[in-house]
């Protein structure tokens, strides 16, 4: 799959994981699967899929219906003998279980929210089909989400946060032998986070030849398999010029020929790798905030919406598809420019 691009890899990826999972999962729920196929991203597949397989878990182990049968066994119109009482117990469920290796799992509020919202997708898809006569899901009452604290970087830890990069102070004599083999690649990708807000997905998904210089951009891949251009600055240019003219010298491993960031084993670098990375460093600023590569996008859109005011502009820079998601989270500094306002119109002069 070495000329494929690298988010077609991980459509590939996730569509052999997904067919391993339906074969887990009722015959009935491949019907499901398809009829969603067209709206819907692999990824948001493999999430129905898990959350489909504890629902069948929870009527297994809870439900004296299904408690006699193999999973592999559940008949569709079974589904039609179960209550809203019934899915509120299974929202009890949820906060707290133990799954099939016997480990405690525990589910907050939007754990919890996110099974029952595919099981209403999955209920809505049959209802409408008219393959069920009836539809509990519909009538089951969604968690109340409590507003999380919104975590970002303040503009002098922006600064230290970089400078930490560069310089690798505050890193353990360990850290620090690696540093000296990654510190351009370290420092050109969260200035690139920081400067451009794009997600961890789309920057390890990067190639070579999506970085523009002439246009001073970058050519990425939104959820959903939007493509987009998003543009960057000085800095930004500056750190990824420097880092190319070392990854350059970089013979990858095969299947990373063309990925931008490379991994000290000379592969392209995954998600998890970026988090570990960002964790890193910002532990040596501020120890005392949770930072990770989604809350440098959050400082980002910060940063963005202080200096130009334009939620839409924020929206669409990010890749929000609904700009009420962009408001959602910037609501405390669109109350601060609501404040801010009070005095700019004079009703008299002095």
């Amino acid at each position: 799959m070495a000329n494929i691009p690298y988010y077609q890899q991980k459509d590939i990826e996730n569509i052999k994981k997904l067919r391993e999972m339906m074969k887990e999962l009722p015959p009935f729920c491949t019907e499901f699967f398809r009829g969603i196929e067209p709206r819907t991203s692999t990824r948001t597949r493999i999430a129905y899929a898990y959350d489909l397989s504890v629902f069948f878990d929870f009527l297994k182990k809870e439900n004296p219906v299904f408690s006699k049968m193999e999973r592999m066994d559940f008949q569709l119109e079974q589904l039609d003998e179960i209550s809203v009482t019934d899915l509120e117990e299974y929202m009890e469920y949820l906060k707290y279980r133990f799954n099939e290796q016997n480990h405690e799992i525990m589910n907050q509020e939007r754990g919890i929210m996110r099974k029952i919202s595919s099981l209403k997708s999955f209920y809505n898809y049959f209802f409408r089909t008219e393959k069920l006569a009836t539809n509990p899901a519909a009538l089951v009452r969604l968690p109340k989400l409590h507003d999380k604290e919104i975590i970002r970087l303040d503009v002098d830890e922006v600064a230290l946060l970089l400078d930490a990069v560069e310089q690798g102070e505050g890193l353990t004599e360990k850290q620090k032998t690696f540093h000296k083999r990654t510190r351009l690649r370290d420092l050109a990708l969260l200035t690139l986070l920081l400067g451009t807000g794009i997600r961890v997905s789309e920057c390890v998904g990067l190639d070579i030849n999506d970085v523009d210089f002439k246009n001073g951009g970058i050519h990425i891949h939104r959820k959903g398999g939007k493509e987009v251009t998003v543009y960057f600055g000085s800095e930004v240019e500056n750190a990824l010029q420097d880092y190319l003219d070392e990854r350059f010298g970089i013979i990858p491993e095969e299947g990373s020929e063309q990925a931008l960031f490379l991994s000290m084993q000379r592969k392209r670098m995954n998600v998890r790798s970026v988090e570990n990375l960002v964790k890193k460093y910002a532990h040596i600023v501020t120890p005392l905030k949770k930072i990770t590569p989604h809350k440098l996008r959050s400082t980002y859109g910060t940063n963005l919406y202080r200096e130009t005011g334009d939620i839409y502009l924020v929206a669409d820079v990010l890749g929000h598809s609904d700009v009420n998601t962009t408001k959602k989270h910037y609501a405390a500094l669109e109350d601060e420019r609501r404040r801010s306002a009070r005095n700019v119109v004079k009703l008299r002069e002095p």
